[in-house]
């Protein structure tokens, strides 16, 4: 690292440590607080999965630094004082950085000893969006063999030269916390048809069932196996922060333990956990319960807090997802039926309500489409507590003045409605 680099990051982390005294943090903390705990005042806006190959403007995304330890740092301080600055939402911004462990065999991409082989298309060359073609590897009970236990392991000298480098670059203005990992992403089938394919898969729930069952809970064991590991490395952090939960917003809740000393050696039971079976949009409840969720629940049943769902529409899956032990909150897709999912879940669950991001594709933005949108949730669910989530933003037609648009006018109706 050369000192000029160094200097760089220091004079971004001043500006989030600026950021991060703005009573507004505070506010925002106290309305996902109030949400999560189901005593909403008025619904949080959270925007993620962005496409940030279109939103450098005015090169506040131009990265300076050379070293590549660094250029990650820059990158995510950019990030994050560009969101408070353009598109905050109901964001909170944190006095202290994260410094997280270096785990080794704990990512599902690659800790059951099978990956995925794929060729990839992609349209925009700018753009982490690519279209994938899965090559099966797995193709009947004979190669569920294939996926293996995992072994975890933390890298202690990689985690502390890390440590020792932001210490030097942030020590004296952010606090640098040394932290585990804050929940996991558990979505069997999402890793499953990479060895599967989508297709087979589907056919298999009904020609070959007990072949699919097998598959699902073979998985299960191994990720449980995982777990195991994760409570013996003391792996877990608290998420009961500003840290993302599943496919929604943030996780603050006065339902679980407080964060205060738990960025290591936290229990699963103080914790939010997710899941969720995206392919199993069109299989009917029955066969969700049978091939997906019933085995999911063995690994969401180890969390204070839970979260099921992405993409796929679950307003006609409530009886099921009743039947998950500590179920706090459910997606609510762009393709869910939001009057029908609120008269479900009523005052009991946060419905994570997602306006469809096609909006900004195309050329296609009008605004008073965008407004009826958001209105259109609000109004299809009152009586509930819900999150307004935008994600899965592939493009805005690289101009980025429209998601910032939508920041404000997604707020100007939740305040014409919730004052």
């Amino acid at each position: 690292m050369r000192q000029e680099e160094i200097q760089l990051l220091r004079e971004l982390a001043k500006e989030k440590l600026q950021i991060s005294m703005d009573e507004k943090n505070l506010e925002n903390r106290e309305l996902w607080i109030c949400t999560n705990d189901l005593h909403m005042k008025k619904p949080p806006v959270y925007i993620d999965e962005i496409c940030w190959n279109e939103m450098n403007v005015d090169q506040e995304l131009t990265l300076q630094t050379e070293d590549e330890f660094c250029r990650k740092l820059e990158l995510e301080l950019r990030k994050e004082i560009y969101l408070w600055k353009h598109m905050p939402g109901n964001m909170v911004v944190n006095p202290y950085i994260d410094c997280p462990v270096t785990v080794r065999g704990g990512e599902f991409d690659d800790a059951f000893g099978i990956s995925e082989s794929v060729t990839t298309v992609q349209a925009d060359k700018t753009s982490a969006i690519k279209s994938r073609h899965f090559n099966i590897q797995i193709r009947g009970e004979k190669d569920i063999e294939k996926i293996m236990d995992p072994v975890v392991t933390v890298d202690e000298k990689d985690t502390s030269d890390k440590l020792e480098k932001m210490q030097t670059i942030f020590g004296d203005i952010l606090d640098v916390r040394l932290c585990g990992e804050r929940g996991k992403w558990f979505t069997p089938w999402d890793y499953l048809i990479r060895l599967t394919g989508v297709e087979p898969v589907l056919y298999d729930l009904i020609e070959r069932p007990e072949y699919i069952k097998a598959l699902v809970r073979r998985f299960t064991d191994a990720s449980l196996k995982l777990m195991e590991q994760y409570n013996e490395l003391g792996l877990w952090a608290s998420n009961n922060n500003n840290t993302r939960v599943g496919s929604g917003g943030y996780g603050y809740t006065d339902m679980l333990a407080a964060p205060e000393g738990l960025d290591r050696n936290a229990s699963a039971k103080q914790l939010w956990g997710c899941g969720n079976a995206q392919i199993f949009s069109t299989v009917s409840e029955e066969m969700h319960w049978e091939f997906s969720l019933e085995e999911e629940i063995r690994w969401m049943s180890h969390f204070g807090l839970n979260y099921y769902g992405c993409c796929e529409p679950l307003h006609y899956k409530m009886n099921i997802l009743k039947k998950i032990p500590n179920l706090r909150k459910i997606s609510a897709s762009p393709w869910c039926r939001i009057r029908q999912m609120a008269e479900m879940a009523g005052k009991d669950y946060v419905m994570s309500c997602k306006p469809s991001p096609a909006i900004f594709s195309g050329g296609s933005f009008h605004e008073e489409t965008a407004r009826r949108d958001v209105r259109k949730i609000l109004e299809e669910s009152q009586g509930c507590s819900i999150e307004i989530v935008l994600k899965d933003l592939s493009t805005v037609d690289y101009k980025p003045q429209n998601l910032w648009r939508w920041n404000e006018i997604a707020r100007e109706e939740i305040d014409r409605m919730y004052g």
